[in-house]
């Protein structure tokens, strides 16, 4: 079965996007883009380019799950006020088109993708090139930082369900046949 996973970065000058289909462990990247936001003045606006932004991706690719990043405790109260309202509208666009919505901590997106919880920008980008065989990286990290949620939500959502229990690895293989490469 074919999953579809879009991932967000939610933000209120650049919000990145990423969408990938997952078909058992073969995942492939569908689209990669930024909605670059910093060109209005009017916050208002900006949030409404979000949710037509996110409406129309999901409309003409039809994802079936939404991971957003949630925004991070910062020091400047006034930013997260603004991100929160940017992950915010994101999200009521999502739950406009019934799609459902898993939100991932930053420090969570970078370690699945990485392997370590602080990871730049530039090693997540690294990683999901390779991972995905991106012939070039967009100029605008954002772009994958969306992507990246995608993957991590993917990831999670292939692991080995918890509790079952495997006596060998041909046991393990006639459980999980999805998760063998041929």
């Amino acid at each position: 079965m074919e999953r579809v996973i879009m991932g967000i970065d939610p933000g209120t000058t650049v919000m990145g996007y990423g969408i990938v289909s997952a078909s058992g462990n073969v995942v492939k990247l569908v689209v990669l883009g930024t909605l670059v936001l910093y060109k209005y003045d009017d916050h208002y606006t900006k949030l409404q380019r979000i949710f037509e932004r996110v409406t129309q991706l999901i409309d003409e690719y039809k994802p079936g799950e939404l991971a957003i990043e949630a925004p991070f405790y910062g020091k400047n109260v006034q930013s997260m006020l603004k991100l929160g309202r940017a992950q915010g509208t994101a999200i009521a666009a999502a739950l406009a088109r019934q799609v459902p919505i898993t939100e991932y901590a930053p420090r969570k997106i970078k370690l699945a993708i990485t392997g370590q919880g602080a990871a730049s920008k530039e090693q997540v980008a690294k990683i999901l090139q390779n991972l995905l065989k991106i012939k070039e990286l967009p100029k605008d990290l954002d772009a994958t930082d969306g992507l990246a949620a995608a993957m991590c939500h993917f990831f999670q959502g292939n692991r080995p369900v918890a509790g079952k229990s495997y006596k060998s690895w041909k046991d393990f293989v006639g459980k999980n046949p999805e998760r063998v490469k041929k």
